[in-house]
């Protein structure tokens, strides 16, 4: 049988034919590499390797144990790494949702890469309707989910913030609003809000749709949509106004809505979230490839 550090030094010297390179690629000695042919070649009965002071080049006895070697050894390397994959929890389907348009842009990006370092792996996209909260993550019919935070929802863990957004109010263009340069929060005043996302977390709803300013002025609940253009078109019918995020007016920009930026409104912040009791090493894996695609 070869030793390990036998097959990689012949087949290192039958790609690179130079010891001094195979030496340090290797991480060894010049002499280490050639005391290891020359017993590799008494053991075989025959030189593998036709030496000259200028050149190095295989044997025909050489050139086909290279040729027989080179499949079965990467056979060995990947079916090591699988085992090491499985070790870490690093092999299997990963389900993963999104809700926005960014949202979709950054989880492709950071799948692709997740791919390319977990290759045992195999993972789906799927856009969540606005109206769903969280609830495919709490279901079980995702494993991950993007998501606009703070989620407030026991049982789901939350990984860190990928996007922050500056926040906006949608509004007719013939609303008074509309010809604002900014607002504040307390122009929410006897507001009515198109709401979206059905959520048991409270914190979740008076982020995202407060019943009151923060002077205590009430804002009224209006018409709940399902998807963001019903959202744009309650909105551009004048049914109502509707928090979002800036980036919403590049990706869905309607002639008669106007964004406009609040001044005083804390970021709207995204991230992932996942069911606590699932978590495991390929979630972990994701969620941090995602945060250094972000």
């Amino acid at each position: 049988m070869l030793e390990r550090h036998e097959l990689e030094a012949f087949l290192t010297l039958g790609d690179e034919l130079h010891f001094g390179r195979t030496a340090e690629l290797l991480g060894v000695s010049t002499g280490r590499i050639s005391q290891t042919i020359k017993k590799l070649e008494r053991r075989v009965g025959t030189p593998l390797f036709a030496r000259t002071s200028r050149s190095v080049a295989l044997t025909p006895v050489g050139r086909r144990l290279h040729e027989e070697l080179r499949p079965a050894h990467t056979t060995i390397l990947a079916a090591l790494e699988r085992a090491t994959a499985a070790g870490r929890g690093l092999l299997g389907t990963l389900r993963v949702g999104f809700g926005s348009p960014w949202g979709g842009e950054l989880l492709t990006a950071a799948a692709d890469t997740f791919l390319a370092r977990h290759p045992g792996c195999a993972l789906t996209l799927r856009e969540v309707p606005v109206d769903a909260g969280t609830r495919p993550v709490e279901d079980g019919e995702l494993d991950v989910q993007y998501v606009a935070l703070p989620v407030g929802v026991t049982g789901l863990t939350t990984g860190p913030v990928l996007v922050r957004e500056e926040r906006v109010l949608l509004v007719p263009v013939g609303h008074p609003l509309a010809r604002r340069a900014s607002l504040g929060l307390e122009d929410l005043a006897g507001q009515t809000l198109v709401t979206t996302g059905r959520t048991r977390s409270r914190a979740w709803r008076e982020t995202h749709y407060p019943t009151r300013t923060p002077s205590g002025a009430a804002i009224h609940h209006g018409p709940a949509a399902g998807t963001w253009e019903e959202v744009l078109s309650l909105v551009g019918a004048g049914r109502g106004v509707a928090p979002g995020a800036a980036r919403g007016a590049r990706y869905h920009p309607r002639p008669g809505i106007a964004y406009v930026p609040f001044h005083d409104a804390p970021t709207l912040d995204y991230g992932l979230v996942w069911p606590t009791a699932s978590e495991n090493a390929l979630i972990r894996a994701f969620a941090e490839t995602a945060a250094a695609s972000a």
